[in-house]
């Protein structure tokens, strides 16, 4: 079981955190953290539900973080076991996670793949998503993994859609010279980019592509 306390700060104010396996008792907790995260008209049958939250404590409860502040469930992570190599042909967020059923999950894969994180609005300023993040690397340490891989959303990338193809903007935010409040946010937390994904998920805001980036296991042979 994971178990990490240490303290956050709230402007100059400590304030107690631990981040741990989530459980059956956090489901109402996670599903409410999902409808702060995406409000209306993000369709409601899109948010977690309990049978998803079950599979991801029962196939593979390693990968169910949640981060407590002051002992409320303040954000989440989740992910699964996949085999990847470079060179894979191109999946979609819903093929390779199961739309979040994680029943695609195996125990034998190389990399441990993020279904999703997701922090609450009134926290966001806090650091709580890289913390957890950085929480997943030490997943992937313990299990002696390759890498951790997701799939991020650009959306920024419809402002620029009729200047640049996907590639170009993606490395116009590696340089610097654009900033993307998801590629952006994934670069601060140690995630370098791989490729560009077409048809990674349905998101107009990244016109439906995904930028797959990795953390490799530093204690590994690349």
């Amino acid at each position: 079981m994971f178990h990490k306390e240490f303290f956050i700060f709230d402007g100059d104010k400590p304030r107690r955190a631990v981040i741990r396996n989530y459980t059956e008792d956090d489901f109402p907790s996670l599903i409410e953290i999902q409808k702060e995260c995406f409000p209306p008209p993000f369709p409601p049958d899109l948010l977690w539900n309990i049978e998803q939250l079950t599979n991801h404590i029962t196939l593979f409860q390693e990968g169910a973080l949640c981060m407590e502040v002051d002992g409320i469930i303040a954000g989440s992570m989740t992910g699964l076991l996949v085999d990847y190599k470079y060179g894979d042909s191109d999946h979609t967020w819903a093929e390779i996670t199961d739309n979040g059923y994680i029943r695609t999950h195996n125990p034998k894969g190389n990399t441990l793949y993020v279904v999703d994180i997701s922090v609450r609005p009134r926290f966001r300023k806090s650091g709580i998503g890289k913390w957890l993040m950085h929480s997943m690397y030490d997943v992937v340490l313990h299990l002696g993994l390759e890498r951790l891989l997701g799939g991020g959303r650009m959306p920024g990338y419809h402002k620029k859609a009729d200047l640049m193809p996907p590639e170009d903007y993606l490395e116009a935010v590696i340089k610097g010279e654009l900033k993307d409040p998801v590629i952006t946010f994934l670069l601060r937390c140690g995630r370098t980019p791989i490729k560009v994904a077409a048809n990674y998920l349905e998101d107009e805001e990244s016109c439906h592509y995904g930028a797959l980036m990795e953390w490799k296991n530093p204690f590994k042979p690349h």
